[in-house]
């Protein structure tokens, strides 16, 4: 019986140990995803509790149960932008009511076919927005908060233009 106690001790002992490791690793300053085969081309990407399917064409073997990766890539950085933006917008007493940024990528025509330019239209629509407080906003945007933008500046040209409607 005491046998039992301290292997079922034990076993709990190291889950926590686990638990504990596996939440040192994915701080703040760390992110661990998953992505996981589904058949043919689809993969699931697992993403904190959230889970997002991708898959190829049917002329590359799939199926169109998701989006392809590339696409995704795209807009994860319209995603990050258009946070900070209407995030920043508010912070200037902006009265934004859309923003729908429209991003227009040139890929590569050999392998690896990859994003060679990225190009992003910020559509704004509100009550009397200030054009120069927009460009600030998606300036410090692109510059310096959206880590998607810096980490794909590296290797793509990205430009932007704002339109308000």
């Amino acid at each position: 019986m005491v046998a039992d106690y301290i292997d079922s001790l034990i076993y709990t002992i190291n889950k926590f140990r686990k638990w504990l490791y596996i939440t040192a690793k994915t701080s703040n300053m760390e992110k661990q995803i998953s992505v996981v085969w589904k058949g043919n081309m689809a993969f699931e990407a697992r993403i904190d509790n959230y889970t997002v399917m991708m898959d190829a064409t049917p002329a590359a073997g799939g199926q169109h149960q998701g989006p392809t990766p590339k696409p995704l890539l795209m807009a994860s950085l319209g995603g990050c932008t258009g946070m900070d933006v209407i995030s920043l917008a508010r912070k200037m007493r902006q009265e934004v009511e859309s923003l729908e940024i429209i991003l227009k990528g040139s890929i590569a025509d050999e392998h690896p076919m990859r994003y060679e330019s990225i190009h992003l239209i910020y559509e704004f629509t509100g009550k009397d927005l200030d054009l120069e407080k927009l460009k600030k906003a998606v300036d410090l945007s692109q510059e310096k908060y959206c880590g998607v933008s810096d980490t794909l500046r590296r290797g793509v040209g990205i430009t932007y233009e704002i339109v308000i409607r």
